[in-house]
């Protein structure tokens, strides 16, 4: 096993088959990071010494300027021998709970719109997790591990995740149209730094976007059971471009406190005949619904890339406090 050094002495063993970051977070430190499959470059560090390979050579976040300075990404990494690194550890990025890989078998399907379905897997490792966190899968036959998000709570040994399926996609190709009840695949989890905090007794502002509702539906469930949310409000945001796309509702209904405490608002981006609720992208219903509200609550969202961006732009306009603003980087 493979030796990784930083810069300050700190040392741990990396797998030939793992990456520097998820071994990095295996053995408890802050390799900062978000996206964890290429996208987002968090988790740039400076090969000082030794050798690496890269999983995904045209992974998006790496580019010429980063291979001409020596700079690799934690998460594409895979050390060939001993390895001497440079990188600015960051304690939030410890994990709560440290990633295992395991096998997770599917049990069952649910489908939620004409392109979201959720699915369960049961595990053969520890279930635990914080909500708002994802897992990397590797459904059989496909190169590469994709990032989806929890929307249960840990507890039963089982992990649920609400995908949206990807026109042409090789992964949610394989989940939706060739997975049975089951067939096992490859997770790795939990990950993430977009979980739910329980201190600070504000309001919670969730917002999703497509599969962004896997996250939020997981933070909504747990803030509503937990006994530190007794008498917090939970407002609750869902864009997509039509009515169909709309869903969630009846997940948070059957949640105590609903209608009284936890309120849920739709947007559709498309004017479409016979919609009745809001009309526009999510980010700048919020901003309309919330204006100044926005700056005394908790904020969480995920979604589409294009929706995250807006939604960051948004709040740093508005004044948020980055401390106040939970997301993964997905771009």
């Amino acid at each position: 096993m493979p030796t990784i050094v930083l810069e300050d002495g700190t040392t741990f063993g990396c797998d030939h088959d793992d990456t520097i970051l998820r071994a990095a977070l295996r053995a408890g430190l802050g390799f900062p990071y978000a996206c964890n499959v290429g996208s987002c470059g968090n988790c740039r560090f400076t090969l000082e010494g030794g050798s690496v390979q890269h999983l995904r050579a045209d992974a998006p976040a790496w580019s010429d300027r980063d291979r001409h300075r020596g700079r690799r990404l934690g998460c594409q990494a895979v050390p060939l021998d001993d390895c001497r690194i440079k990188v600015r550890l960051d304690p939030e990025a410890a994990s709560t709970h440290r990633p295992v890989r395991m096998r997770g078998r599917l049990t069952n399907v649910v489908e939620i719109t004409h392109d979201i379905s959720e699915f369960c897997f049961a595990l053969d490792g520890p279930d635990d997790f914080v909500p708002g966190q994802y897992a990397l899968i590797e459904p059989p036959g496909v190169e590469g591990a994709r990032a989806y998000s929890m929307c249960n709570l840990p507890g039963g040994g089982t992990w649920c995740f609400q995908i949206k399926r990807v026109p042409d996609g090789a992964a949610t190709g394989v989940l939706f149209d060739a997975l049975a009840a089951g067939d096992d695949v490859s997770i790795d989890g939990p990950y993430g730094v977009a979980y739910l905090r329980e201190d600070g007794g504000r309001d919670l502002l969730l917002v999703a976007g497509g599969s962004g509702l896997s996250p939020m539906i997981s933070i909504a469930r747990a803030a509503a059971s937990g006994p530190s949310f007794p008498d917090r409000e939970i407002l609750f945001f869902y864009g997509g471009r039509s009515p169909r796309d709309i869903c969630g509702e009846e997940m948070l209904a059957e949640l105590p406190g609903y209608g009284e405490l936890i309120h849920y608002v739709p947007a559709v981006s498309e004017d479409s005949d016979g919609w009745s609720g809001a009309t526009g992208y999510v980010h700048d219903v919020v901003a309309g619904a919330l204006g100044a509200r926005l700056l005394e609550m908790e904020v969480y969202f995920a979604g589409p890339s294009a929706m995250a961006q807006a939604m960051q732009a948004m709040l740093n306009e508005t004044g948020v406090s980055p401390e106040h603003m939970h997301f993964d980087e997905f771009y």
